[in-house]
């Protein structure tokens, strides 16, 4: 792809190519589009056809960005205000040289006095973010503690985690030919027989670096679909089976399909014998889940369990994307182990139309996880939790959310004194549970700095400072699937504009580094930068990048075979036994069972049945809308229109039970607390589910404590516990926890 990335008319007005992040937000899909500025304005935004993988498809959220770029109440310059007024609307606008003289100090001091542990970095989910607060924290800061404050790290990180354990290997991804320039006609690509989507809903969530509409091309090439999930997707109306399961019980389901596939012997023998280790301790284990036993479980029918599996064996090559079922569960872990493993005995590891596999970090990815270098061992053991879970501090490189929680509430192992929230939002219903909790905790802190384009509900309650970011439309960047665990391609962000005073998440990196930490920040400018990331990987730099738009890396399969996967260049897996484990090396160094097992959730009508009485539905969470990521674009009015409030999906008979009726206010309520939403009538949900939307907050009501904008009267949640997490600390309960749901007046 040569084509020009700038072209500028007659008029003075011009488009400029690019490929979206974030923010505003989405995953790293990179879709490819053409921004048009006229008159220093954004003015219309259209898909590129000439994109190997999005070929000109937009969501509503890409062609609204004209909209969230020029809002009238986005923040575009650097803004302070005292302490005492944490909560109120009292803020003055001050330069960036006047906000770093603020802030380069109150670092200094904190770590002088206290100690670098003593400053925490909180980065959000997806965003562009995800690839700098790392660095941030580590290379600007010189901290080592930087948290995704997400109980259990639960959003992607048990997932990498797993597959970096079992696999050796970056994020698992169906093979849906991104690597070819000429996509599904390629000769090297076979069309998958089929796709499992487990707990996962692409079209909308479009998942780190998966470009959701992928799978309706698929559909049109005879892929068939198989649906994981409590609930009736779009998808699943046009998928050969659907397993409508109980939430949180996925592991037992996969385990089921191990039970057939081993005793029915479907599984792949040349591949378990060669490059398996622990087949038969998985087998007996397996012995334990057969499908009877396991339709009780998960309300999935025997007969129907046996058929899914024998069509995944028998049927190649074919494919498991997996979701937030694995993440936002503390049962995951062994979930993720067993959709792994089923994934090997069924040999569609690292083959066409198969699971595509990469390394466990690369490119810009893996010089995140480098900045750590600043830090010495001694402060680098001083991480919040690392100690006490090994299993996520070992693949994460971060605190453990929890704990970071703990410490903030008892000042233990030490005081943390201030906190940076890099693009994150996450007291509204994103990325903590009981952010209630986190609210009334976070407050102890003394200093804080909050990076955003819009005063959320975070900013407003902690910041001292607020430092304005860019949308993607308005800064230079790099976009790479996977943040690098499987980079399917890299994309150009290239400016088209800039709108006030506004910098960049890697501008922040470099300014204040150069201030704190100068020897890790040998740039010259942010193109200087990316180019230096490129080069040596790619022999390309930033400009070229530019040029070419798009750089698809050639892929290999089979990988095992050749030596492509491992350190040392030997044929296998990059893992302890060279193979993949089936039964695991670590998690039992661990302490954990090395084995995948089914673990009823900590609230349920099998393991609290007394209070499954007063609280009768089955709560799961979190499912995407087109029309917002996370919480962002609460805002923006065409949205809106579309999607008003948080809504919350009952089924017909349920809901008349109640004396509910589609349309009506009701709250949903547990032991933990509660959340108004709208009632969505649905028979695509089972009588004992109910499903909640996330996200959610009010920018149009008053934007001070004790309101800041609505944010406790639609957050789901508050209904999720701290810290019921699985052995190794991974998982929370996001997806499966009860509670009762009664019809509200409008307005309560």
């Amino acid at each position: 792809m040569t084509k020009e990335w700038k072209h500028v008319n007659e008029d003075g007005s011009y488009t400029v190519r690019t490929c979206g992040w974030s923010p505003p937000g989405d995953h790293p899909v990179g879709c490819g589009m053409k921004l048009h500025v006229k008159g220093g304005k954004l003015v219309k935004v259209e898909g590129d056809p000439d994109h190997p993988i999005s070929q000109g498809r937009l969501c509503i959220r890409c062609l609204t960005l004209p909209e969230f770029v020029h809002h009238p109440q986005r923040i575009t310059t650097p803004m302070k205000r005292a302490p005492e007024n944490r909560g109120k609307d009292i803020w003055q606008k001050i330069s960036w040289d006047e906000a770093w003289d603020i802030i380069v100090p109150k670092i200094k001091e904190f770590k002088k006095k206290y100690g670098a542990e003593s400053i925490v970095v909180f980065g959000g989910t997806g965003r562009q973010a995800c690839l700098y607060y790392y660095p941030l924290g580590f290379a600007s800061i010189g901290t080592p503690n930087v948290c995704y404050p997400w109980s259990g790290w639960s959003c992607y990180g048990p997932r990498c985690s797993i597959t970096d354990y079992i696999l050796g290997a970056g994020y698992p991804e169906i093979d849906f030919a991104g690597t070819y320039p000429d996509r599904y006609d390629n000769p090297n690509y076979v069309v998958p027989k089929w796709i499992m989507q487990w707990g996962k809903n692409p079209l909308m969530s479009n998942p780190d670096g998966f470009f959701g509409h992928s799978l309706i091309d698929l559909l049109k090439r005879g892929t068939e679909l198989i649906q994981i999930d409590p609930r009736m997707t779009w998808l699943g109306t046009r998928s050969k089976y659907v397993c409508q399961l109980r939430p949180g019980t996925d592991t037992a389901l996969a385990l089921a399909f191990i039970n057939v596939i081993i005793n029915e012997e479907l599984y792949d023998k040349d591949f378990v014998e060669n490059w398996c280790y622990g087949f038969d301790e998985l087998k007996e284990r397996a012995q334990e889940y057969s499908p009877e036993k396991v339709a009780d479980i998960t309300w999935v029918p025997a007969q129907k369990i046996r058929e899914v599996a024998r069509f995944m064996a028998t049927e190649k090559p074919g494919a498991i994307q997996w979701g937030l079922a694995v993440d936002e569960n503390p049962n995951g872990v062994q979930l993720g182990h067993a959709i792994l493993s089923l994934c090997a005995i069924t040999g569609n590891l690292d083959v066409p139309g198969g699971i595509t596999m990469g390394p466990p970090a690369a490119l810009l990815g893996k010089w995140r996880m480098e900045t750590r270098r600043n830090l010495s061992p001694e402060l680098w053991d001083k991480r919040i939790g690392a100690k006490e879970w090994p299993a996520l501090s070992t693949a994460m490189a971060t605190t453990h959310p929890d704990e970071t929680l703990d410490t903030l509430e008892t000042g233990k192992p030490y005081k943390l004194r201030m906190g940076w929230f890099n693009s994150s939002n996450f007291i509204t219903p994103t990325c903590s549970a009981q952010p209630d909790r986190w609210y009334r905790a976070l407050k102890s802190l003394e200093f804080n700095v909050v990076q955003d384009l819009f005063m959320t509900p975070t900013a407003m309650a902690f910041a001292d400072v607020f430092l304005p970011l860019p949308t993607f439309a308005e800064a230079d960047g790099v976009v790479v699937t996977h943040f690098g665990r499987n980079a399917v391609f890299l994309g150009a962000i290239n400016e088209a504009l800039r709108v006030g005073d506004t910098k960049s998440d890697i501008e922040v990196c470099i300014e204040l580094g150069k201030k704190l930490h100068p020897d890790m920040w040998q740039f010259d400018s942010v193109d200087d930068f990316f180019t230096k990331q490129l080069k040596p990987e790619l022999g390309i730099d930033f400009n070229d990048l530019r040029e070419q738009f798009i750089y698809q890396p050639k892929y290999e399969y089979r990988k095992f075979e050749t030596g492509k996967l491992r350190s040392d260049g030997e044929p296998g897996f990059n893992t302890v036994t060279g193979m993949v484990e089936l039964t695991s090396t670590l998690f039992e160094a661990w302490g954990e069972d090395a084995l995948p097992y089914f673990q009823e959730p900590p609230y349920s009508p099998v393991s609290t049945p007394e209070l499954f009485k007063e609280y009768p539905f089955v709560l799961t969470t979190g499912a995407r809308k087109f029309t917002s990521f996370h919480s962002e674009h609460r805002q923006i009015s065409t949205l809106r229109e579309i999607d008003p409030y948080n809504e919350m999906e009952i089924h017909p008979d349920a809901a008349a039970k109640l004396g509910i009726i589609d349309g009506d206010w009701v709250m949903m309520e547990n032991m933990f607390g509660k959340c108004k939403a709208k009632a969505k009538l649905t028979p695509i949900i089972h009588p004992q589910v109910v499903h909640s939307t996330h996200g959610w907050w009010y920018p149009e009501k008053p934007g001070e404590e004790p309101s800041l904008f609505g944010v406790w009267e639609s957050n789901i949640n508050t209904l999720i516990p701290h810290k019921h997490i699985g052995k190794l600390g991974f998982g929370c309960p996001a997806k499966q926890m009860i509670c009762k749901v009664y019809r509200i007046e409008e307005g309560v």
